[in-house]
């Protein structure tokens, strides 16, 4: 049986692929499943990600996934929409971005933590959304920003709950393989001999 695989909720974002080729890039096994069908054995999963998303969270069309017995209880990662959600659900504040921040950006302030390990200032970043969060939740502490993004990357106190605003799966952010690494390796505690061929 296999216990050190990752579970990745998918919130139709065109990037989520690519999240689970970087996590087999790290020897992780990963399976994706839709975020309002999570499998009813989800115990056996040691983290989860949750993906991008087209949609806003504050619009009327909220997707929101039932993390009841994954919030707390197992390292999770919240990228770009899934970070807002968090932010959004937990009294923080979200709101539409002045500018659209698609494209590059660099970290301009990095917190040191073994969630940013490796991580140098001034890091390329991928950024592609339409709203930023404006506060973090009372219990959550910013680990990074960019000129335009003050909460770039938190995470959520005691919690094993990080959430970033940047697309790590995608080649622009030059330091995502590491940072996912440090998620899922260090953080998470995976050890990463998964390799395809052990699949077949």
């Amino acid at each position: 049986m296999q216990h050190n695989k990752v579970l990745i909720l998918d919130f139709g974002s065109q990037y989520t692929q690519l999240i689970a080729r970087r996590v087999r890039e790290l020897n992780i096994y990963c399976e994706i499943h839709p975020f309002n069908k999570i499998p009813s054995d989800s115990d056996s999963f040691k983290a989860v990600v949750l993906s991008g998303s087209p949609n806003s969270v504050r619009g009327e069309d909220v997707l929101h996934p039932d993390l009841s017995n994954i919030r707390g209880k197992k390292p999770m990662l919240a990228v770009c929409y899934g970070a807002q959600y968090l932010v959004h659900s937990n009294n923080g504040k979200v709101m539409p971005s002045d500018t659209r921040e698609y494209g590059r950006a660099r970290l301009a302030q990095v917190v040191p933590h073994a969630f940013t390990k490796g991580i140098p200032l001034d890091s390329q970043v991928w950024m592609s959304h339409s709203d930023t969060i404006k506060n973090l939740p009372e219990h959550a502490t910013q680990l990074a920003s960019t000129s335009d993004v003050a909460n770039a990357a938190y995470v959520m106190d005691n919690d094993m709950t990080y959430g970033i605003q940047f697309h790590p799966e995608v080649y622009h952010s030059t330091d995502g393989k590491q940072l996912l690494q440090n998620f899922l390796v260090d953080i998470a505690g995976i050890n990463p001999d998964w390799t395809s061929s052990a699949f077949v």
